[in-house]
């Protein structure tokens, strides 16, 4: 809870022995203390973000550094690949209600993404 409160701003929802259970804007996660295991270069963990920038500002103060590549991803303290993605960049929307209640109604999608939600029909 500690380090992840270091990145990003998220409501505790509860927690007991070993879990927590935490939601990031209309996000839900529940973290559990695992097991031991080597980390897996391919299994990640993405989480979608309306501010990049302010992620990468987050993780420079608490001194994570970002894996090398053509993603933004970073290794939490216990191995686990956290993959972020802005929402410009997804081909899912939240609803018109949720970015205002969320205060974040002047996002949009870029073109890709705009692009590949109307090859499924399912343009804004």
């Amino acid at each position: 809870m500690a380090f992840y409160s270091r990145i990003f701003d998220f409501e505790l929802r509860g927690k007991s022995e070993g879990m927590a259970f935490i939601d990031l804007g209309d996000q839900f996660l529940a973290l559990q203390k695992g097991r031991r295991q080597p980390a897996d270069d391919n299994r990640h963990l993405g989480l979608v973000v309306d501010d990049k920038e302010a992620v990468r500002k987050a993780l420079a103060e608490a001194g994570v550094e970002i894996l090398p590549g053509p993603f933004f991803d970073f290794l939490d303290p216990w191995g686990n690949r956290i993959k972020i993605v802005a929402y410009e960049n997804v081909q899912f929307s939240k609803a018109p209600n949720v970015l205002r209640g969320m205060n974040l109604a002047h996002l949009s999608k870029n073109p890709q993404a705009l692009h590949e939600l109307a090859e499924k029909g399912m343009s804004p």
